[in-house]
């Protein structure tokens, strides 16, 4: 029987790891709804350790596994865990070898202890508690990106390869720059001026290549000070930089793209306000518009302050979000999925 995760969905992402696809995305809503629907999540087995698929975004309020909305298709993997504590495992196994090594005289080696772990694992299974997790996603098929609201590339690789697998072929690397963002943002806190509509936080990482160099870092504290650039001139570069954009949303950048910690202000959430979206599928369907319309924007400048995007081979950067994209608080348009 098919389980869906029935929490509350979270429609603001959080943290995003974006991916330049390296093909047009061609499939309407309804043909790549039909092709998830052939892995879509159905939980695990009683013997399977973990079980992931694909599940309507809307949660409990739609059946669709695309919600689409103006050239954006949002999707989200649900991904199901059996919790096995690793103590636990180990502690069995140890009494297990404890009680064979009295019961017979002699001593269980790496292999034999290998097999019995895997026993006990088999044994524990069909009783152990589940973990549920969801990962939103979403295809820009304007602009060619994929953005997973995922914290780690680890976990955003595997709704990429699930995709893969799902599809068949899905063309998709993580964005990248000409230039290495650590290098620019370095310059930027020693005393480069920002591009426009872009500000530094409060907060940085500053980490010596050299291993034995040391990391730094710097919170609730003014970019600007002599000890930061101090440590630059020692050798140190920025990994991690808070910055905000046009007052409307804050972040802090990675040196590997990574986007942590997104929040958007209220000027942009203010239109949620301004509506009669008082029902979870008008608002999820709103808070998604004023989200990739934000992003649409935000992204391409970023790319843009950060030196240009390196486009892989065969690839094709988007249309140019900034000319087309209209703001929330202007129009809000959407496609029914």
């Amino acid at each position: 029987m098919t389980r869906f995760f029935t929490g509350h969905f979270i429609m603001w992402f959080r943290n995003l790891q974006v991916y330049r696809l390296g093909r047009s995305f061609d499939l309407s809503p309804d043909m790549l709804d039909t092709r998830m629907q052939q892995a879509a999540f159905n939980g695990c087995s009683r013997m399977e350790l973990f079980a992931h698929g694909w599940v309507p975004p809307l949660g409990r309020h739609g059946q669709q596994l695309v919600h689409a909305a103006n050239g954006y298709l949002m999707i989200c993997l649900c991904k199901e865990d059996k919790i096995m504590p690793a103590g636990v495992v180990r502690q069995l196994l140890e009494d297990r070898v404890a009680e064979i090594e009295a019961a017979e005289g002699r001593e269980i080696y790496r292999r034999e202890r290998m097999r019995m772990k895997e026993e006990i694992i088999v044994d524990l299974l069909p009783r152990a508690l589940t973990r549920i997790s969801n990962l939103f996603a979403y295809i820009d098929t304007r602009n060619g990106l994929l953005v997973i609201d995922s914290p780690s590339p680890a976990r955003a690789e595997l709704l990429v390869s699930q995709l893969r697998t799902t599809l068949g072929r899905f063309p998709a690397t993580p964005l990248k720059t000409l230039e290495a963002p650590a290098g620019i943002m370095t310059r930027w806190l020693n005393g480069d001026a920002l591009p426009r509509d872009f500000m530094t936080g409060a907060e940085c990482v500053l980490k010596h290549p050299d291993p034995e160099g040391g990391v730094v870092t710097c919170r609730h504290q003014d970019l600007n000070a002599s000890e930061v650039r101090n440590h630059i001139r020692g050798g140190k570069q920025v990994v991690r930089l808070a910055i905000q954009w046009r007052e409307r949303l804050s972040c802090v950048i990675q040196d590997d793209l990574s986007i942590k910690r997104l929040r958007f202000e209220d000027v942009v959430r203010e239109a949620e306000a301004d509506t009669g979206a008082d029902d979870a599928v008008s608002r999820f369907d709103l808070d998604f518009t004023l989200l990739v319309l934000e992003l649409a924007e935000f992204l391409p400048a970023l790319v843009q302050a950060l030196g240009g995007e390196a486009l892989p081979d065969g690839a094709q950067a988007g249309a140019g979000a900034q000319g087309e994209v209209e703001r929330a608080h202007d129009v809000v348009d959407t496609e029914p999925a």
